[in-house]
């Protein structure tokens, strides 16, 4: 028998053989320790046999139930992703739309920092799970009725999307309290040498560490994260009341 597809295993196609003795491992199990493996250690170490090792196996009864570590990957990427949240029941009427769009953002921020591992693997064309695909059907759903084309559609969760990840990536970065505190050191260093050449970016940045000085570096991608998204969503309510109009 063949070995099952990325799609197969993600989506559960695949018919389990009925004869022979009763598995040991489950799937489940083995993507639910490699998601622990990678939020404790990263995905540098990943490895099958390291991963067998962690389950008390040897690496060859790991391939009984996934044929790789590229099939692994995705497998953990959607157990990661989880299911998307319910949309907020408190909103009604011509403004539910971007209170859901808004909350679908914040969660997926919230799931891209419990595990930043995803943002390596949430890239580029691939088969796509039942959960992954679960917060797309979310965002999508969340715009009825705004009279947004398939495409705009789409577009909107990228561009959001696109925005909630670039922050998730810095919360990442910000969370080396050493490299974090070397970065800013560096930066008032630049700044010294050359302020006189960009005084528009040395007025901003005087004017966000006053605003921030008892703040913990990185404690203000909150803050970003919340104005990019309201600001593409001005954008959105901006198109709708064009096309309304028209």
């Amino acid at each position: 028998m063949s070995s099952p597809t990325t799609v197969e295993l993600l989506w559960g196609t695949r018919q389990p053989p009925r004869r022979g003795p009763k598995p040991s491992l489950t799937l489940g199990g083995i993507v639910g320790e490699a998601v622990a493996l990678a939020d404790a250690e990263g995905l540098a170490t990943l490895s099958m046999q390291r991963l067998a090792e962690r389950l008390g196996y040897t690496k060859m009864s790991l391939y009984r139930y996934v044929p790789g570590k590229e099939q692994l990957m995705a497998l953990m990427l959607d157990a990661a992703m989880g299911e998307p949240p319910e949309p907020p029941g408190d909103v009604s009427g011509p403004v539910r739309w971007r209170e859901a769009l808004r909350a679908w953002a914040l969660a997926i921020f919230e799931r891209y920092r419990a595990h930043q591992w995803t943002l390596e693997l949430a890239v580029g064309a691939r088969p796509m799970g039942p959960n992954e695909m679960g917060w797309l059907e979310a965002a999508v759903t969340a715009m009825d009725g705004m009279g947004l084309t398939g495409p705009e559609r789409l577009d909107t969760v990228v561009l959001l999307n696109g925005h909630v990840r670039s922050l998730a990536q810095q919360v990442g970065a910000a969370r080396d309290t050493d490299l974090a505190e070397q970065v800013v050191r560096q930066f008032a260093e630049t700044m010294d040498a050359a302020a006189d050449r960009y005084p528009a970016v040395k007025a901003a940045f005087a004017e966000e560490a006053a605003r921030a000085a008892n703040r913990a570096f990185g404690d203000d991608l909150g803050d970003a994260l919340s104005f990019g998204i309201d600001r593409i969503l001005d954008g959105l309510t901006v198109l709708v009341a064009r096309r309304a109009k028209a």
